[in-house]
């Protein structure tokens, strides 16, 4: 028989060891997209949730960037933010919108700028009006450089407008895949002033994708590094009050790899807490994980595995509070590759592996995004078949 005693000590063990429970439901809300459309993003505004999107327009040279808002369980009506006939579409490199503190929504693409295939840059519209009219696109890289510059993360800043980062080529050179890509980072304000740009790392990887929150009221930048021996583990690099920390590594996981993998990490944030989210394949071994940080990101916890044995990695990371988080990630299966999903506390046992969606290991499946609205997370994400590719959006209720 147990005492009181006995039986309080096990509770608090039980406590400790529990496993967050499985979402109460799974579903997918629809996507307000027509066929052939692709690269979703999406992010969450002060009433509901944006996701921007790329389709093909009705010239079949050209290509809308579209995006809807969905609340109160609806989307509302697609609007066009630009079409043309020279974007840089990519599986991995894809727009983005946000919407800042004070409700203007900031939306960002790539363009090509010469013949070469990985020539293009970063150009940015703005709308004061919830997206009914835009501005003249601005153009963020201002180097004159006919070489590569994308994988943009953009975040709202407390007093608005966004901080943005982006891989800037223009220490390659032009109509090569060769020399030092680099990262920067800027502000933008509402009138489409760039203001605060700055070169944050030499060397980077030169196309993975970048992520960036803000915390404590300063960003948190993590991105794939690429050191001279090339190991190409994952860098952040933050603001602080005296100016820009120095990069450092976020985990010694050691891959060296002598090409990109195309295969970059993302972080989100609560006040001062962190999170972020990575693929690895050193020592020949894939994996997924998440780490966590309680200072903004000066210093990271030990990694949490949060893959099932097999990633193929296309990570994302969302925080439902400050104490918990939900891991995205493609897990590869006997027929292909399951979207999948877990939650994670910062202290205490992952949940268990959620099945999302059927998914791909082709490129043509993309990167999946998600946002958290309320208690929710929101999935986007593409399917490829035959027929060709359609845009997913999955609620996952927890």
């Amino acid at each position: 028989m147990l005492l009181p005693r006995a039986l309080a000590v096990l509770a608090v063990i039980a406590c400790a060891v529990a496993v967050p429970a499985a979402p109460s439901s799974i579903a997918e809300i629809g996507a307000p997209t027509a066929p052939g459309a692709g690269e979703p993003f999406l992010s969450a505004a002060r009433d509901g949730l944006l996701m921007s999107w790329l389709e093909p327009a009705a010239s079949a040279k050209e290509f809308a960037l579209r995006f809807s808002l969905f609340r109160g369980g609806q989307w509302s009506e697609s609007r066009t933010i630009v079409q043309r006939g020279d974007f840089f579409v990519n599986w991995a490199d894809f727009p983005s919108i946000v919407e800042d503190t004070n409700g203007v929504l900031f939306a960002h693409w790539l363009q090509k700028s010469g013949n070469s295939t990985y020539a293009y840059d970063v150009r940015v519209a703005i709308s004061k009006d919830a997206g009914r009219t835009w501005t003249a696109p601005i153009l963020l890289n201002r180097d004159g450089k006919k070489g590569e510059h994308g994988f943009v993360s953009l975040a709202r800043l407390p007093k608005g407008g966004v901080a943005v980062t982006w891989l800037d080529g223009r220490n390659m050179i032009e109509g090569k895949e060769e020399g030092d890509m680099t990262i920067r980072y800027a502000t933008i304000d509402a009138a489409g002033a760039i203001r605060s740009d700055v070169q944050l790392d030499d060397r980077t990887c030169e196309c993975c994708t970048t992520g960036m929150a803000i915390a404590g009221g300063r960003p948190v930048i993590v991105y794939r590094d690429r050191s001279p021996v090339e190991v190409r583990d994952i860098a952040v690099v933050r603001q602080t009050p005296e100016g820009w920390a120095k990069p450092k590594l976020l985990h010694a996981d050691g891959w060296k790899i002598t090409g990109c993998p195309v295969n970059g990490p993302q972080v989100d944030a609560r006040g001062n807490r962190v999170a972020a989210a990575w693929f690895t394949a050193a020592n020949e071994q894939g994996r997924a994980y998440v780490a966590f940080s309680d200072d903004g990101g000066a210093t990271f916890g030990d990694p949490v595995v949060i893959d099932d044995g097999k990633p193929v990695g296309r990570v994302d990371v969302v925080m439902l509070n400050a104490e918990t988080v939900v891991v995205t990630w493609a897990e590869q299966t006997a027929t292909g590759a399951d979207l999948r999903a877990r939650r994670v506390p910062r202290n205490g046992k992952p949940g268990p592996s959620v099945k999302v969606a059927e998914s791909s290991t082709a490129r043509a499946a993309g990167f999946a995004r998600a946002a958290v609205v309320g208690r929710d997370v929101y999935v986007a994400w593409t399917e490829q078949n035959v027929s060709g590719k359609r845009v997913h959006v999955t609620r996952v209720r927890f």
